[in-house]
């Protein structure tokens, strides 16, 4: 199939697409608080048997109460969006350390909606303010053909401070100024009203509150309201008093406003046409569908029964977000590099050609991840702030996802360049060649990415919001790869082949052909494999519960700089000292290496969570820290806390995500191969998965989130391995009439060269990540690097021999051999 011009066309428009969403990067990529510092909570609504209506009509309301009180904090750009059904994430970049505390109270703090009266000179006195040119400080007077208006010329929102300073701004007695914004031509204004500050009914009178869309004669929308008995009464009060010609507004012609304020934030202040007894009103005017629901949202908060609770806090420093950024960027580009390297000089020009593939990869990876996000939200798991038009939240484990499915993406090639490579052996010529390597390597590259798709869809169902990230860039890593590497590396040969400018592809061959009995290999194999997992398990069951991080066990991590080292034992006997502390564990750890020399260590603390109206015992360790050791200088750079609710419910998503993980693979193999196939790829799967986390603890580390991504990545990673074995298993089985350990031996064999180069391109980019990676990337790319290597081992040890074990025997000795074909005449 020759390259015609929609192709060169679609790869032009794509290309074009995905830089639009990145340029100005600096505009367009959002940076998770893993990588700009900053403060994130996760709530979480609680059901409540008086809850009136579902679950996330009350997040979406408290979203609308937190977004408020985010902004009277003056922080610019939050990022506030829902988590499921019945979760928020709150992210605050660049929050100050004493910041934190009070946002965390504003955040639980109620609800609070009140209906107060406009003042009857409300008109009078905001003329005076235009024609006096007085506006607060951070905003300009604008003149618009709908009335004047304040322009606000500060980039944030305003804070306490100019909230409490604009209430009193041209103070009038018995008056707040509130705000009211209003859009006009896209562009957001403020109008002034003199509010009372006495409360004539607040939202606990509220019974109800939704979007009326009006009728074909009056298509203009509404809001709709409801009250119960008490409020009832009191609303009916209100309107007869300030209706026209009532006792506080008796002019048939007088207009009299009653103010709608959520939070001291007024969202609209409607005149009152006439007196409401029946406890039903309506609030009109030329509403757009996202200022109706504003609104109904905004009503519908201030008599929420369900509150939001913090169920998880996590706090970064910024100059260890800064730090992030850079190691990140470093362990990318040296990965890259290293990996359009190796391929380059191996494959000479069609490794030139690879290479241009993999840089084309990462043009095209922000319109994969849109595409991925999207496809997420439409399934329900809509998270990291992603609409159909911008990129996810990028985070530091999403760069790790990006480095490595740029190591992955060379497995495709590898494989296509591999068979083209034993066509051209045949004797084929060039083009028949090229057409042969495609085909026969294009089901072997489908089945192999699916199965790794699947762990990433998984990955993204049970994940958290980092683990999310990575799932996105691996998913759209892959899908992005599969297209350069079949149809775009495709094109380029066959426009250069048609036209006489290539006709063979010159390839080194490192690994000759081999016959290794691997078969032969599988008792020892298993003996030594039962002894690795039984001794790392058992030291992992010594460890105990320093295996497992905050994220499962719950409570408090808190990890320090430090300008001198303090001996263990004596910060041990001074949390000693001081109870309140609760100090689960202590250590000193590196997160890798930078440059030439390790990287600085921290010392990681564990402690207990804290209890409502008690010490905290964050709180109690950094003050025992900083009066024990001042020479040390012990600095706070992040802080972590999971309550142990949320703990148990990771470690049972984590069991479940590495189940369904399991399940999904063993009946896509099943279907595509044989039952045998997919039992020997399970019982392979689950060797690695306990090798490698056995293997992981004794290196020392701990068990979080991120490391479970890293372990189903492992999933994902050695199912490609196995499927690309076994497909080769299943090709040698046609071609020899029988299914035996010969036949396997010699699959095996023939894809020695191929295993061999993509598990060092993909550790070449581990590596990177291990060398110049920080923290959790530390982690994942240590579980990572393990996994690759265990998954390779067991592809050929494990996965195989047992596919054979559970088959139906067939002696190849002793089976009848096949009649000879009758000679054509």
């Amino acid at each position: 199939m020759k390259a015609s011009i929609w192709k060169w066309l679609i790869l032009i428009v794509v290309t074009a697409a995905s830089l639009a969403l990145v340029c100005p990067p600096k505009d367009k990529v959002q940076l998770g608080l893993d990588l700009q510092g900053g403060t994130s909570f996760t709530l979480e609504i609680q059901q409540d048997e008086n809850l009136d209506g579902s679950l996330s009509d009350a997040r979406d309301q408290a979203i609308e109460v937190i977004r408020n009180r985010i902004d009277a904090l003056g922080i610019a750009e939050p990022s506030i969006y829902p988590d499921g059904d019945a979760r928020i994430v709150v992210q605050i970049p660049g929050m100050k350390a004493e910041d934190r505390q009070r946002a965390a109270d504003l955040i639980r703090k109620p609800a609070y909606l009140t209906f107060r009266v406009v003042a009857q000179k409300n008109n009078e006195w905001v003329k005076s303010l235009f024609d006096r040119n007085l506006v607060p400080s951070n905003y300009e007077i604008a003149n618009l053909a709908q009335g004047d208006f304040w322009r606000r010329t500060a980039a944030n929102p305003p804070d306490h401070a100019e909230r409490d300073a604009i209430r009193d701004f041209a103070q009038k007695p018995g008056f707040d100024l509130l705000l009211e914004k209003e859009t006009i031509d896209g562009r957001d204004y403020w109008r002034p009203w003199y509010v009372s500050r006495n409360v004539e009914l607040d939202g606990s009178m509220l019974k109800s509150a939704g979007i009326g869309y009006g009728s074909q004669l009056n298509p203009s929308r509404s809001v709709d309201l409801s009250f119960d008995n008490a409020g009832r009464r009191a609303f009916a009060k209100i309107t007869r008093d300030l209706a026209p010609g009532g006792p506080k507004n008796p002019s048939p012609d007088g207009r009299r406003h009653l103010a709608i304020v959520l939070d001291d934030t007024l969202y609209s202040a409607p005149y009152i046409r006439e007196a409401i007894e029946g406890g039903n009103a309506q609030i009109t005017g030329n509403f757009t569908l996202e200022e109706a629901s504003t609104l109904a949202t905004a009503l519908r908060s201030g008599r929420l029964k369900a509150r939001p609770e913090v169920i998880e806090e996590r706090t970064v420093d910024p100059t260890l977000g800064e730090d992030s950024v850079a190691s990140g960027k470093r362990a990318a580009l040296v990965g890259v590099a290293g990996v359009l390297v190796l391929t380059t000089v191996y494959y000479h020009f069609a490794g030139l050609v690879a290479s241009l593939a993999l840089v084309l990869n990462l043009i095209l990876l922000p319109l994969g991840m849109v595409l991925v996000a999207g496809f997420f939200g439409i399934l329900g798991q809509a998270g990291l702030n992603a609409s159909a038009a911008t990129l996810p939240v990028l985070t530091l484990p999403g760069i790790a996802g990006i480095v490595l499915s740029i190591g992955m993406a060379v497995d495709a090639n590898v494989l296509i360049f591999e068979r083209i490579r034993e066509e051209m052996k045949l004797g084929k010529r060039f083009g028949a060649a090229l057409d042969a390597g495609y085909d026969k390597a294009f089901r072997t590259i489908l089945d192999a990415n699916v199965t790794t798709l699947l762990t990433a869809v998984i990955l993204f169902w049970l994940g958290s919001g980092p683990v999310k990230g990575f799932a996105i860039t691996l998913s759209a890593g892959i899908i992005v790869s599969m297209y350069t590497a079949i149809w775009v590396t495709r094109m380029v040969f066959d426009f250069l082949e048609s036209r006489g400018l290539l006709s063979n592809l010159g390839m080194m061959s490192l690994v000759p052909e081999t016959k290794i009995d691997f078969l032969g290999k599988r008792k020892i194999a298993a003996v030594l494999s039962v002894v690795v997992i039984l001794a790392s398990l058992g030291y992992m069951y010594s460890r105990g519960r320093a295996n497992f991080g905050v994220d499962f066990t719950g409570g408090q991590q808190l990890t320090f700089s430090f300008e001198q080292k303090a001996d263990v034992d004596a910060i041990r006997a001074a949390f000693a000292a001081n109870p309140d502390a609760a100090v689960d564990s202590i250590q000193y750890q590196r997160a890798g290496v930078t440059g030439d020399d390790l990287a600085p260590e921290v010392l990681a603390l564990k402690v207990a969570a804290a209890a409502e109206g008690e010490t905290d015992p964050a709180e109690a360790a950094i003050s025992t820290l900083a009066e024990a050791f001042p020479e040390s200088q012990f600095t706070l750079k992040e802080k972590t806390s999971v309550g142990a609710r949320v703990g148990s419910e990771l470690q049972r998503k984590a069991l479940w995500a590495l189940f369904w993980s399991l399940v999904l693979m063993l009946v896509y193999i099943a279907i595509r191969f044989d039952f045998s196939f997919g039992v020997g790829a399970i019982v392979a799967l689950a060797h690695n998965i306990l090798v490698t986390l056995g293997l992981y603890a004794v290196c020392g580390r701990t068990l979080t989130m991120t490391s479970i991504a890293a372990f189903l990545t492992v999933l994902g990673y050695s199912i490609n391995d196995t499927i690309v074995v076994f497909d080769r298993i299943r090709e040698t089985k046609k071609l020899r009439n029988r299914l035996d350990a010969a036949v396997c031996n010699e699959s095996v064999n023939s894809m020695l060269g191929r295993t061999i180069l993509t598990s060092v391109t993909t550790l070449v980019s581990l590596v990177a990540l291990m060398i110049f990676g920080s923290g959790e990337i530390f982690d994942f790319a240590v579980a990572l690097a393990i996994g690759v290597c265990v998954g390779t081992y067991a592809s050929v040890f494990i996965a195989t021999p047992v596919m054979l074990a559970v088959r139906p025997r067939f002696n190849s000795e002793t089976a009848p051999a096949p009649a000879p074909k009758k000679a054509r005449k």
